[in-house]
Order: structure tokens, then sequence, then C-alpha cells
């Protein structure tokens, strides 16, 4: 059987590096004090991303920066003029829902600063264009002789619906590197499963774009 790799960079294929992390990895795993790891302990993981996916965090990002926020400010004034703020319900919505949108800038930001970008419609020649690497769409059959096809994607893109992994699921990981005609071993929490590589292909993976909310402060009002 061929089984993944665990910790290896993978820098030998033209145009692509992919780095491949164990499920034991040390920067998985949250620390004594509840979150990550300390960078000086573990180095940061990038954020592979495909360029739309990437798009989509930025415009959101921008929405947030250049609408959201600037709406919902002018909403906390208003309310903050109209008396008693500790009573003033908009007022404290206000601010909490402020508080909502600088988090989530704090977020984005992060994660495009991290952002590692890798096209699936790049070219590519040798083992990058054969076997599994991020980006892929793999067709598969399970123990069971059923066909599936995934996408393996970054983190933010993860659709299920549309068989979109993120890169770091058991799953991915179970196919990365993989050729065809290989078979690969899934450890899941569910059990353990053999899976067979059909075919593997890098294309396009459709990706809606960002689309501003529709109950959002800065989204048109009916006419009163």
């Amino acid at each position: 059987f061929f089984q993944a790799e665990d910790g290896i960079r993978d820098s030998s294929v033209t145009g692509v590096q992919t780095l491949l992390f164990r499920s034991d990895d040390p920067a998985d795993e949250p620390s004594a004090q509840g979150g990550t790891a300390p960078a000086a302990q573990t180095p940061a993981l990038k954020n592979y991303i495909t360029p739309f996916g990437l798009q989509r965090l930025r415009d959101e990002r921008r929405f947030l920066l250049f609408k959201e926020r600037p709406a919902v400010t002018q909403v906390v004034a208003w309310a903050a003029s109209n008396g008693d703020r500790s009573e003033n319900a908009d007022y404290q919505y206000g601010k909490r829902r402020l508080r909502e949108i600088d988090r989530r800038i704090r977020f984005l930001t992060k994660r495009i600063e991290a952002a590692e970008v890798v096209d699936p419609e790049a070219p590519r020649v040798g083992r990058a264009a054969t076997h599994v690497f991020f980006g892929a769409t793999v067709t598969y059959t399970t123990s069971a002789g059923e066909e599936r096809v995934a996408r393996i994607v970054g983190l933010d893109e993860v659709d299920l619906d549309r068989h979109y992994i993120s890169w770091r699921s058991p799953l991915a990981m179970a196919l990365m590197k993989a050729g065809v005609g290989d078979e690969v071993v899934l450890r899941a929490p569910g059990g353990t499963e053999y899976l067979e590589v059909l075919e593997v292909r890098y294309e396009r993976v459709p990706m809606d774009p960002f689309r501003e909310p529709p109950g959002a402060e800065s989204a048109p009002k009916p006419p009163a």
C-alpha cells in the first residue's frame, strides 16, 4: 500500500512545494493555556489557498473595513447621542457588533498575510502533474467499491457539499503524493479504510465569490 509520508517537504517537483504535516504535529495541538503552541516552539503554518479563495478573503476584509464598519460606527455615534448609553440597546448592540467586526478583520488579515497561493491551473510537469498535491481533483474508490471525487483546497475554502476538503484533513493527507493505481490507507476517527486512486487531475476549482450579507448594516435600506 502507498501511504502518505509524514512531515516531509517535497520541493523536487517543478513549480510546486508541498508541506505535509503529521496528525501529531505539535502545531496542531493547543498549548496548556488553551491557545496554539508558541511560535518560538513550532514554526507558523502557511495558509495554502487557491487564487480565488484568497480573493474571497480579500473581498470580505475590504467590505468590512470600508463599508460595514463605517456604517456600524455611524449607528453607534447616533445611538450615543440619544442619552444614557448603559440602557441604550442600539448603542450596546452597535459596540458589540464593532468588536465582532474587528475580530473578523484581524482573523482575515492573518489568513491573508500567511497565504501561500497555489494555482491548480498552473502548468505542471513530472510528479506534480500526475500525483496528488494541493489543488488536485482526485477520483478514488472506497473499500466498498464506491467511486468518489474530492478536491483538495485550503482551510478557508472547505465546502463539503461540493466535496472540497482541507489539505490537512485525514482524507487529503492519506491521498497526498499518491498516483493513479496507488492504494492508500485512510485512518480516521471512524476507523481504517483502504482507498484506490483512479484519477488525478488539475483544473480550475470553482469558488463562489464573497457576497455582502443581506442583513448587513451597510446594505441598502427599503424606503420608509
